[in-house]
């Protein structure tokens, strides 16, 4: 019998089998764009059919959207999700939805190498205490503390980081650049965020908003006001993830993600200075391991970790 694996995420969902002793199947793994379907119903039917109607038995979909009590909505497409359903769909004995943040923070014991893409070690003989932070910027900003069990078992929390204040550290240098306009960002999201890289950019030159992606696109072709923008988002992202060091002690290691994170972290030698800066504790942060999330199976990954 098989565990079937969903990503699930506004524009694309990615689904595929596992066996706990075996892993993913690769060969499985599909991706199905989400305007091309009505429903995740419809997806998960087509799978199965394609591979043949196996027998499944447990599911788990990772969904970007809030989970409660065994039921989700994406949050930019008119999709929700159901256990109970999922259930009645395979004919599994169980199914499991979770955040797709939630989905990362499972996945990082695996991640290593290539697929973790550590930016910054921390002391070669550390001292470890099972604890790790996904920080996710990309659409929006949260994260995922993960604390490994005594017995190698897994636990994820569930935070909503992206909804509360700047810290006086990330808001005297966002005021020191922009003065009273820095009042446009009144939460760690409304920074941090796609949107946030934007309005910053926007902000800073006096321009109507464009995407963070052209921002950065522009940045890389040498665009003085672009690189401007990055260089100060990157230096604030570095202050925000300082703070997330000592509220979460993650000494196993600090795994970013998201497209915004991974702009900031192109600008490695601005983000490390500002992450490094601050004499208090200083010895925490600089112990914390710092890793990009380069995997793009990382939350199947979890999701197998999660139903397994």
């Amino acid at each position: 019998m098989a565990i079937l694996l969903a990503d699930v995420g506004g524009t694309n969902a990615r689904l595929a089998l596992a066996r706990t002793d075996e892993g993913i199947y690769t060969g499985s793994i599909t991706r199905f764009r989400g305007d091309d379907h009505p429903s995740f119903d419809e997806v998960v039917r087509l799978f199965l059919e394609r591979e043949g109607n196996p027998r499944i038995e447990a599911v788990c979909v990772a969904v970007a959207g809030p989970v409660s009590q065994g039921r989700a909505r994406l949050t930019n497409r008119d999709w929700d999700f159901s256990e109970n359903r999922l259930i009645e769909l395979t004919g599994a004995g169980r199914a499991r939805l979770i955040n797709d943040l939630t989905a990362l923070g499972y996945a990082t014991p695996a991640l290593s190498g290539e697929a973790a893409g550590f930016l910054r070690d921390g002391p070669q003989h550390g001292a470890l205490n099972g604890q790790r932070l996904v920080v996710n910027a990309g659409t929006g900003f949260n994260v995922c503390a993960v604390k490994v069990l005594p017995g190698g078992g897994i636990a994820c929390f569930e935070h909503e980081e992206g909804h509360t204040r700047l810290p006086l550290s990330v808001w005297q240098p966002l005021v020191e650049a922009l003065g009273d306009r820095a009042q446009a960002f009144d939460s760690v999201e409304e920074l941090f965020a796609g949107r946030g890289l934007a309005r910053l950019h926007a902000e800073m030159t006096g321009t109507a908003p464009a995407r963070a992606e052209t921002v950065v696109e522009a940045a890389d072709q040498g665009d003085a006001a672009a690189n401007a923008t990055c260089d100060l988002y990157a230096r604030l992202f570095g202050l925000i993830c300082r703070e997330l060091a000592l509220r979460f002690m993650p000494m196993d290691g600090m795994f970013l993600a998201g497209s915004v994170a991974r702009s900031a972290a192109q600008r490695l030698d601005v983000f490390e200075a500002a992450f490094l800066s601050d004499p208090l504790m200083a010895k925490i942060p600089l112990a914390v391991p710092i890793g990009m999330i380069r995997d793009d199976m990382a939350a199947l990954h979890g999701c197998l970790s999660a139903i397994a």
